[in-house]
């Protein structure tokens, strides 16, 4: 990235969009405990923004930090120390965090934000890493995190790091918050979840298979996505995004989605969003010529 650019992108708000996984299958589970998985992964225009601020030092610090979580445990604070440890490079960063996602709903919020963290740093201090290394910096700080530096909707397989591109169509969603928090850790150790799933392909997916194995075991578990899941099921097929707590479904217009939203605001957290291909993080950087 030439001076003038990295200039004018210190100064720029960089998006960390929401995913949602339009399905979750279970097919086994390793000997470390670790599930293998076949989901996919697609973009959505609801994003938290980060700012990153130049420093004279090379401290690494949160302008302003998440209440009730500790500066050092952040995940955009990991992401930038994981880059310096793994660099050497001395630049430190000041990181302003404009929070939209929702914590704890299965959206990607705190993954997202550290893969925004990961690739708009190696631009701003010149690492020149390849995705594929911040792909694989990222599956140490999450799971979820190799998704958002891969930039595009995506068929994921394994423990959720292997990547095939696919294109779905960019539909509008409406997207409920129910007001709680799904302990994954709880999902996954449930003695009722299926774990045997059968592997099926993309063209299985795309002509209608899109089951989450996780949605009997949350329903039963936490009332308020139950309540979610049939108000929501008025207007469309309801779904659950990951292990939760965010359910959602979609919608052939935008004019559809909006009449459900407007039915469903009085009693539940709502969000209307649009489908997205191409990560925005990645169209920023193509459409302003920031990508070295």
């Amino acid at each position: 990235m030439m001076q003038k650019q990295i200039n004018r992108a210190w100064a720029e708000k960089w998006p960390a969009p929401a995913k949602l996984n339009l399905m979750l299958r279970i097919v086994g589970q390793r000997s470390d405990g670790y599930h293998l998985l076949q989901t996919v992964f697609q973009f959505i225009d609801l994003c938290d923004w980060i700012t990153f601020h130049q420093v004279a030092d090379g401290r690494v610090s949160l302008q302003k930090p998440m209440p009730g979580v500790p500066e050092a445990d952040d995940l955009t604070i990991r992401a930038a120390k994981l880059l310096k440890a793994e660099t050497g490079c001395e630049q430190g960063v000041c990181i302003e965090v404009e929070k939209n996602l929702p914590m704890g709903g299965g959206l990607g919020g705190g993954s997202s934000d550290a893969a925004t963290t990961l690739v708009v740093l190696n631009e701003l201090w010149g690492l020149r890493l390849s995705m594929e290394k911040l792909m694989e910096l990222g599956l140490i700080l999450g799971a979820d995190v190799p998704v958002f530096v891969y930039g595009h909707s995506a068929w994921a397989e394994g423990v959720g790091e292997k990547f095939e591109r696919i294109d779905i169509p960019e539909q509008w969603f409406v997207v409920i918050k129910p007001d709680c928090h799904v302990d994954t850790k709880e999902i996954f150790l449930a003695k009722d979840l299926t774990r045997d799933s059968k592997s099926i392909r993309i063209a299985d997916f795309i002509a209608g298979q899109h089951q989450n194995d996780c949605l009997g075991v949350v329903r039963e578990r936490y009332q308020s996505v139950k309540d979610a899941l049939v108000d929501l099921s008025e207007f469309a097929e309801a779904r659950l995004t990951g292990t939760g707590a965010c359910v959602f479904s979609q919608f052939d217009s935008k004019e559809a989605a909006i009449s459900a939203c407007r039915s469903l605001r009085e009693r539940w957290r709502v969000y209307l969003v649009k489908g997205l291909n191409e990560s925005p993080l990645f169209s920023k950087m193509e459409n302003g010529n920031y990508i070295s």
